[in-house]
């Protein structure tokens, strides 16, 4: 992440009479967008490294960068109307990122527990969602919004900054907070229909939702051009037992994110988190399924699955496993166990375990999952 260096006068693209930025706007732009961004960049390291026993010493490593934001936004001072929905979108991205550090916070004091730590964090997408669309005209904002060992690469950047002005890329189809069985849909800046594109179908985890989990792979997909789709389960998480409302949904989405845009149907990952890996193994197994590689991150399997699994299916398969060491629900040998008996049917199973993992998502094996993907 990169601080904006040096006053300057930024160019918007959105609007047709291309409004030049006052002198007040770059300087209040200066004040709050680098503390805003180091606070979301803290709170996602709360989100990367939330193991229970280490929840206090995470905290003290990320200091306080929400008071800096607070200070920062008390210096604010009246913006244009034209630049209204600028100051909307870093309000409502800043009252969010401290609603989520007052949560920890008070988790910090003794006021909360576990619980509380992941509904605190609930509040990190939702600021994402707000500042991903200025991406657009803040580059700044673009970087924020790419895999760090892109952001400082010049054809992406001058790809992005070439074809994103006015176009909206991220879309929600019924897939409101609340809502269930949508999906959210991130389409590339850069996207061109004269090409087939790779996908990633990405499953939250128990009681989450697709929205929110969007912006675990944003990045990701933003940085080296992927289709990505997040849907939400039809019910409180995935049909992992009994009657299956959820695979027909997966190819209800699938076909209709087909019709609209360029997919390879050589290169169709289905990748989850928790429960949501649990249900790539359940969906992703069946005989009849799309996907041509699977994903599943710190989730559970039964060796039943195996044995019952379509061998044509599971011959060959690419399946890549990812587990934390640290997993305090699903332990760590149950994927060492996955990994064998997945292999012994026939998959061409990758395997990571990584060892400063507890049961959270790790973000840091994206890049490398849609490499695995495209290779």
């Amino acid at each position: 992440m990169q601080a904006l260096a040096g006053k300057r006068v930024i160019q918007f693209g959105r609007s047709a009479r291309e409004t030049r930025m006052t002198e007040a706007v770059v300087d209040d732009i200066l004040i709050v967008l680098p503390p805003l961004l180091q606070t979301l960049e803290a709170l996602s390291y709360v989100a990367r490294y939330l193991n229970p026993p280490d929840f206090d010493q995470v905290m003290t490593e990320i200091g306080d960068p929400d008071q800096v934001l607070h200070t920062a936004r008390s210096h604010l001072t009246a913006w244009p109307a034209d630049f209204a929905h600028i100051r909307i979108a870093f309000d409502t991205a800043a009252e969010a990122a401290l609603a989520s550090f007052a949560g920890l916070r008070a988790v910090q004091r003794g006021e909360g527990d576990l619980i509380d730590v992941y509904r605190a964090l609930r509040q990190l997408p939702r600021a994402l969602e707000a500042l991903f669309p200025l991406a657009a005209t803040l580059p700044p904002l673009s970087e924020f919004f790419l895999e760090p060992t892109f952001e400082q690469d010049d054809t992406l950047r001058q790809l992005l900054a070439a074809s994103s002005a006015g176009k909206d890329t991220v879309f929600h189809d019924h897939n409101e907070i609340g809502n269930r069985g949508g999906f959210s849909l991130y389409v590339p800046e850069y996207y061109t229909a004269d090409r087939a594109w790779p996908l990633v179908m990405a499953l939250h985890g128990g009681s989450g939702n697709g929205r929110d989990f969007l912006w675990s792979w944003l990045r990701a997909a933003r940085s080296l051009g992927a289709i990505l789709v997040t849907p939400t389960a039809m019910g409180p998480t995935w049909a992992l037992m009994g009657d299956d409302a959820d695979t027909p949904n997966l190819v209800r989405i699938l076909d209709l994110v087909r019709s609209r845009v360029a997919i390879d149907p050589a290169r169709m990952l289905l990748t989850g988190m928790s429960d949501g890996g649990t249900f790539c193994y359940v969906s992703g197994l069946e005989h009849s399924s799309p996907f041509t590689h699977l994903a599943p991150i710190a989730a559970t399997f039964h060796p039943l699955m195996a044995q019952i699994a379509d061998r044509d299916r599971l011959r060959g398969l690419p399946i890549q496993i990812v587990h934390g060491q640290l997993d305090w629900m699903f332990p760590v040998e149950v994927a060492r166990h996955t990994r064998d008996a997945l292999a012994k049917s026939g998959a061409d199973v990758v395997y990571r375990e990584i060892d400063d993992l507890s049961h959270c998502y790790p973000r840091e094996v994206n890049v490398e999952l849609l490499r695995w993907l495209t290779s």
